[in-house]
């Protein structure tokens, strides 16, 4: 393996984890964000739906930019977009500063995963083997590093420019420096150029189902983003300080399960660990629906965790392998879906909790995460050139060896 593979894998990391620092920094202050604006409960779901929903305006501009820019190029400047833009949250004064710092931050978000995966993707192919876990266990990292420092500054009630500063400060230059050595597609043995090369169509009726998947995946994070913690409270009866820890131990096995899953991938291929995530995954919600008490919830949110941790990367790197001549473009699509799955997730749990129970909510994400299994094959899919220039999905065994790419 080269040295410009090796040091485009390391940046592109770096990358991942700087985003999952700057957006758990984000959401896990939303109260001090709504108490220094002054921001009402009712205006308050407007501003966070805002987000994602700016965020998949951002990812489908990004389809368009890097038909005629390198996605590296879109990487290099959208993160300190992202990282300028938290700190214009932090630091502004009034309701519509905080309304232009978040459509900064959504709009650049978007850009940033969409660009992130395209990488991603083709670094993976350049590879020759499974790496996509890595990267966004990566992610996971940061996620936990800036869930940690957001809790150090509730915890000494610092202001939210106080907190958000140093981190900017530490993030933006590394983030600049290490996007010298972005990797673009067509680097590598067997690589596929990417960029403003890539040609070939992206059928959407073939990425539907991975499509369907990445949705199903965010309703389930975001269940157990928004509702581990009312539903320990509420439902199982813990006390306050114990209903935090579900999460935080969700983000522990979400970064264990993708720092070894590659090593899945390789041994016995993208199908079978993604249908063992998804079995995982809904065993989990089953045992958080009928937990007893506290502590087997807990266990339930730890096994949804393990189990949903392996279905967003393996869906970015399926999405590369069904169109390899147009991933760039199949990822800005799927990309889209993730913030699908983040907007419906959390408001449909709350509303199937409040007029059925929250027990039955539970199962809601777990019916869907089961539905993966229906599409599990679409994992195995690789292109094959007909004789009309068309790409036509076949299904291989991918992930073993050194060329199961």
């Amino acid at each position: 393996m080269t040295d410009v593979l090796r040091r485009g894998r390391a940046s592109l990391a770096l990358s991942f984890f700087a985003q999952g620092v700057a957006f758990a920094l984000l959401v896990t202050r939303i109260p001090a964000i709504q108490d220094r604006y002054g921001v009402s409960d009712a205006l308050l779901p407007a501003f966070l739906a805002a987000v994602p929903v700016l965020a998949g305006v951002g990812s489908v501009a990004t389809e368009r930019l890097v038909k005629r820019i390198a996605p590296s190029r879109v990487l290099r400047w959208s993160q300190p977009v992202v990282l300028l833009a938290l700190l214009g949250v932090g630091a502004g004064e009034r309701m519509v500063e905080l309304g232009v710092a978040l459509a900064a931050f959504g709009l650049a978000v978007g850009a940033l995963d969409a660009s992130m995966n395209m990488l991603g993707v083709s670094l993976q192919r350049s590879y020759g083997r499974s790496i996509m876990l890595s990267f966004h266990a990566a992610y996971s990292l940061g996620g936990i590093v800036g869930a940690s420092l957001a809790w150090v500054g509730a915890h000494w009630e610092l202001a939210l420019v106080v907190s958000y500063l140093p981190v900017v400060v530490v993030l933006l230059p590394a983030a600049l420096v290490g996007s010298r050595w972005y990797v673009d597609g067509g680097v590598g043995q067997g690589a596929v150029a990417q960029g403003s090369g890539e040609s070939g169509p992206v059928v959407f009726k073939w990425l539907l189902p991975l499509c369907l998947v990445m949705t199903f995946a965010y309703i389930g994070d975001s269940t157990v983003s928004n509702w581990s913690a009312k539903y320990l409270q509420d439902v199982l009866g813990s006390s306050e300080q114990l209903a935090t820890v579900p999460y935080n131990v969700y983000m522990v096995t979400t970064l264990l399960g993708r720092a070894i899953g590659d090593f899945g991938v390789r041994r016995f291929g993208a199908v079978v660990v993604v249908r063992g995530g998804a079995l995982v995954a809904a065993a989990g919600f089953a045992v958080v629906a009928a937990a007893p008490g506290a502590w087997v919830g807990m266990a339930g949110f730890t096994l949804v965790g393990v189990g949903l941790c392996v279905l967003v990367p393996q869906t970015f790197a399926a999405a590369g392998r069904l169109f390899p001549g147009a991933s760039d473009t199949a990822v800005a699509r799927l990309n889209v879906f993730n913030y699908v799955g983040f907007l419906i997730g959390s408001p449909l749990v709350g509303a199937l909790g409040d007029a059925w129970s929250y027990r039955g909510a539970m199962l809601v994400p777990m019916v869907l995460v089961l539905v993966t299994l229906g599409y599990a094959r679409s994992f195995a899919a690789q292109p094959d050139r007909y004789g009309d220039g068309h790409e036509r999905p076949r299904t291989v065994d991918v992930g073993r060896g050194s060329n199961g790419l």
